[in-house]
């Protein structure tokens, strides 16, 4: 029988029950966003957690606490010391692709090593043969959804963890720390969150988004993301009286879909440091039929390559097809951030000295997404991503580990500290 893993410092475990108390009750608030909604947040719901999580750093003591007309949450945490405002980010919103209602968490104590059936879906099961980081996590307390939807630790790991350690700092005056700027944003998991986020109004010198994944790690780069959406107009015609006059708008789409690239340039077939183009969405009749695309590059110049192929094959539609018509619309999502990031080399060094005060070995890692944190950082606010210990995101296979959530809620508190300290 596996006995219970060791936290990676006291910080950590002083930590670890209010993290799990916390998560597991910001996960069981449904918070799904919505693609293709112009309102702002895309759905309504999100502001359910977003309305708790004020009232609790009202009680928690944070000043400024409001949500903003952009429906972010701010919030502040006065310094002990004077010293540079940092900001600690985090999203509301779970992804729109899995089931999000009615989460049903389960904590998995003292995990032994073997698979976990997860109860309402036996066919989902998180073996450890297959998955190297659970593996890895003997002992651990384990947290999963019960397979009928996702679990939530995008982001409401990242939330706990902020929660826990401003929470903390607040009862702890003695204890050194920076000024702490809080924004829970909406909307990120439909590429919206940092959308009309008020910089001024923040008035951090330096940010951290929360909503990274394996212990220890801190993304300084990320995807540079565009998106592409492509509208075939077909002709309708009753099926029985069809001949030589339907154009089939669905049958064009999934021809569009079928001429990507079978073996290269798709989520499935790359990892590292490959781009993709990825048919997110389709959607229609045989009259008018849709097909969203993303396209994602640490290159630009490979990401423009990439938005070139989907040009090209969406004309090639009306070239087999001279009947049917489409319309081509396009948008920049978000810029890798490491350029941003390499202007203000403190807020890295910053970040790894307080992972090892957490007793964690830090990494630094290219992310294969993108965060709040790409657009700020664009935007002149340099904002590299910290882990939270969740896994397997946007699937109902997702899971964390406790005492991995505990140390990223302990690296924030160092975080605070570290920057209250003289730059040497």
């Amino acid at each position: 029988m596996a006995t219970r893993a060791a936290f990676s410092c006291p910080l950590a475990e002083e930590l670890v029950d209010d993290v799990l108390e916390r998560f597991l009750r910001y996960v069981r608030v449904d918070t799904q966003a919505e693609y293709g909604v112009a309102q702002r947040p895309s759905t309504d719901r999100q502001l359910d957690l977003s309305r708790m999580l004020v009232e609790e750093l009202r009680d928690i003591g944070l000043v400024d606490t409001a949500l903003t007309g952009s429906a972010t949450v701010f919030a502040s945490l006065p310094g002990t010391v004077d010293a540079p405002v940092v900001g600690l980010i985090a999203h509301v919103d779970t992804t729109p692709e899995v089931a999000g209602a009615g989460v049903v968490p389960i904590v998995h104590e003292s995990w032994e090593g073997m698979p976990i059936e997860l109860p309402g879906d036996p066919r989902q099961v998180l073996d450890p043969g297959q998955l190297p980081e659970l593996a890895e996590r003997l002992g651990h307390d384990i947290v999963t959804s019960d397979g009928t939807t996702l679990l939530g630790a995008d982001d409401k790991a990242g939330i706990a963890e902020i929660m826990a350690a401003v929470a903390y700092l607040a009862r702890h005056p003695e204890r050194p720390h920076a000024p702490i700027r809080v924004a829970f944003t909406v909307d990120e998991e439909v590429g919206r969150g940092a959308e009309d986020f008020d910089l001024d109004a923040f008035g951090a010198d330096a940010a951290y988004t929360l909503d990274g994944s394996g212990l220890g790690e801190l993304e300084i780069e990320t995807f540079s993301a565009r998106s592409m959406r492509v509208t075939i107009r077909g002709l309708s015609v009753h099926p029985g009286y069809a001949k030589g006059k339907l154009i089939n708008a669905v049958k064009l789409a999934s021809e569009l879909v079928h001429s990507l690239p079978q073996d290269r340039l798709s989520p499935e077939t790359t990892d590292g440091r490959e781009g993709f183009v990825h048919p997110s969405r389709i959607s229609g009749s045989s009259e008018e039929a849709t097909v969203d695309f993303i396209a994602r590059d640490h290159d630009d110049k490979l990401l423009e390559q990439h938005m070139s192929l989907l040009r090209e094959l969406a004309r090639a539609v009306v070239e087999r097809e001279p009947r049917a018509h489409i319309d081509i619309e396009e948008l920049t999502s978000y810029r890798n951030m490491r350029p941003f990031i390499e202007e203000n080399q403190r807020v890295v060094d910053a970040a790894l000295e307080a992972i090892r005060r957490a007793g964690v070995e830090p990494s630094l890692e290219i992310s294969r997404g993108g965060t709040d944190g790409a657009v700020l950082s664009a935007q002149g606010l340099p904002t590299p991503n910290l882990f939270t210990g969740g896994q397997e995101y946007h699937s109902v296979r997702e899971w964390a580990s406790v005492q991995d959530m505990a140390a990223a809620a302990a690296t924030i508190v160092e975080l605070a500290g570290v920057w209250a300290e003289p730059v040497p």
